[in-house]
């Protein structure tokens, strides 16, 4: 193996860590030029370190890796955004875990994903500039879901193909889409969504980022968008998103606070 193939310089996003043997960590990574990888930082818990200050959880870092055996090895890490902001609120800090872990928990280290990276940094970015939640998050979500191939149907009935009407619909995670309701029947997992939260979801779907921060949805019709996003999620992972958990252990301090300064 040559030199050059033997140590690479990447740009990274840290998803998440873990703790390896008496001092070192794994790192999950996901990278500019690989995509998702694994590497040891050794000697990352040591209290002297000069690489564990740069390899946070949603810490974008420029990394200096040397190929190892099983894994890479971090020989060198350079803090390129801290996104301070994010680490100084629990709200954001709650949200930040969450677009991290549907990074992780959705790709696999297959190679690399620029337009996946460029999202999450974006991503990050514009929570970190205090952009509305609503807009960050599900636009990431059907961004996410569009570049990993599993972009939701929102136009057309997913079973008999018809075009959906203004009127209220239905929603199918096993069909991947909006289910009419002369269909709803054939579909045992069914869940009615309003015409307004469907049109939301398109909204993000067919628009820039910055068209996107024209939605401005009252508080039900975005808690019916985060129920459907979350239930369709958690059935194309088939497992719980961990960080919701959090966020909601968080609204409920943020509002218990409220409710007592009333």
């Amino acid at each position: 193996m040559s030199t050059r193939e033997r140590s690479r310089r990447v740009e990274g996003i840290i998803l998440r860590h873990q703790r390896w043997g008496e001092a070192d960590r794994i790192l999950t990574i996901f990278t500019r030029e690989l995509g998702k990888i694994r590497a040891i930082a050794k000697g990352a818990r040591k209290t002297q370190s000069r690489k564990a200050g740069h390899l946070e959880p949603f810490m974008q870092t420029a990394l200096l890796l040397a190929q190892g055996r099983d894994w890479w090895i971090v020989t060198q890490a350079d803090t390129v955004e801290a996104f301070l902001p994010l680490r100084e609120d629990l709200q954001k800090t709650g949200y930040a875990a969450y677009i991290v872990e549907l990074s992780d928990k959705f790709t696999y280290e297959d190679g690399p994903n620029p337009s996946l990276y460029r999202l999450i940094i974006e991503t990050m970015w514009h929570l970190a500039a205090n952009q509305p939640v609503f807009i960050v998050i599900h636009y990431y979500e059907i961004r996410l879901l569009d570049i990993l191939g599993f972009r939701p149907q929102l136009f057309q009935c997913v079973i008999c193909g018809e075009e959906i009407q203004a009127i209220d619909q239905y929603f199918s995670a096993l069909h991947g889409g909006v289910v009419c309701p002369n269909c709803a029947y054939k579909s045992e997992d069914s869940r009615r969504i309003s015409m307004d939260a469907l049109k939301y979801l398109r909204h993000f779907q067919r628009s820039t980022y910055q068209q996107a921060l024209a939605a401005n949805p009252d508080e039900s019709i975005a808690n019916e968008v985060e129920g459907i996003m979350q239930w369709y999620l958690t059935f194309l992972l088939e497992r719980n998103i961990n960080s919701q958990a959090f966020i909601r252990e968080v609204r409920k301090g943020y509002q218990s606070s409220i409710n007592d300064e009333d």
